[in-house]
């Protein structure tokens, strides 16, 4: 600022002795000029203004960004990373499928599953509850509720022990899914989310939930692929439903299976050779993986924690995801 004034006072002093007449009057013309042009108040002004412009735009575009650093760093991202549910679906699961593997009828199944979803804030459990009492199933209460991240839910029901989660949690508990798999895997190709329950450490019944594809989805990835990004779909759902969505939408790579905290790990690896990356997830489990990438985008149909705690930044095409 200092120098910028001095240069005024210089041309306002030559103007004053070398200027034709009236030599004030180009005088003060000359050092206005460079006080207006030269001087850092306007880039002071304008780089604010411009950043509250695009805030604005993104907010009524429904996208809430965080601080203006996530602009920047959105500008250099080169690959994509989204979670399945709730991120590339509706967000609105139904109840498809019941099937009992044991003596145990599938008006109980649902009846126990429904009793452990209605303590989980997982997108899938509000589809089991509300496929529960639609059905009629008999209302019970869990005691003893524990969450396993990136595998299930259990606790006690009226005295039985009820668990239900994925292939991981069943051999967790020791119990042989070799035979169920291939009734799972059916229902897996037609994209849906096939799930085990265990009743007193005995392999019970199968429950399928089914959740469609936004709408937009497939002409986001259309547009991401366009601008030169590269989408990893990295899904705690098992391999085969993983694979089925994936194909609809043509994302480039898939990673079924993972736990959340092989997220991070992931990003971790790819932050390593120099890429950066963008997390999209919705759901608690995500926000290890949201806090790690370079730019986290928390849905907005989303768990709480994923968007209070986490940085909530996206484009206006990702938006659409």
């Amino acid at each position: 600022m200092p120098t910028v004034v001095g240069v005024a006072i210089f041309a306002f002093t030559l103007w004053m002795i070398f200027g034709p007449d009236p030599a004030l009057v180009f005088a003060i013309a000359s050092a206005i000029s460079a006080l207006i042009i030269a001087c850092p108040c306007a880039l002071g002004l304008a780089t604010p203004i411009s950043i509250t412009t695009a805030a604005g735009r993104g907010a009524q575009a429904g996208v809430l960004i965080k601080d203006a650093e996530a602009l920047e760093r959105i500008a250099g991202v080169d690959t994509l990373i989204v979670d399945k549910t709730g991120t590339l679906t509706m967000g609105k699961p139904k109840l498809t499928d019941t099937l009992a593997l044991g003596d145990v009828t599938e008006a109980d199944i649902l009846s126990l599953a429904a009793a452990l979803e209605r303590s989980s804030e997982h997108p899938l459990a509000e589809a089991i509850v509300e496929g529960a009492e639609v059905q009629g199933a008999a209302r019970q209460k869990a005691a003893e509720f524990e969450a396993i991240t990136g595998k299930g839910v259990r606790g006690t029901i009226s005295g039985r022990a009820v668990a239900l989660g994925n292939t991981a949690m069943m051999q967790e508990m020791g119990l042989d899914t070799t035979q169920a798999e291939a009734k799972a895997d059916a229902l897996r190709t037609e994209g849906k989310t096939a799930m085990f329950v265990a009743v007193d450490g005995v392999l019970a019944a199968i429950v399928a939930v089914a959740n469609p594809i936004k709408d937009s989805t497939e002409q986001a990835f259309r547009e991401l692929h366009a601008q030169g990004l590269r989408v990893i779909m990295a899904t705690g759902d098992n391999e085969r439903t993983a694979q089925a969505v994936a194909g609809k939408l043509g994302i480039d790579e898939v990673r079924a299976g993972v736990l959340p905290e092989d997220k991070k790990t992931l990003i971790d690896q790819l932050r390593k050779g120099g890429h950066k990356i963008a997390m999209a997830g919705d759901g608690i489990n995500d926000s290890p993986a949201l806090a790690a990438a370079d730019v986290g985008i928390a849905m907005g149909t989303g768990a709480d924690v994923a968007m209070w705690r986490w940085k909530v930044r996206a484009s206006l095409c990702w938006a659409a995801i």
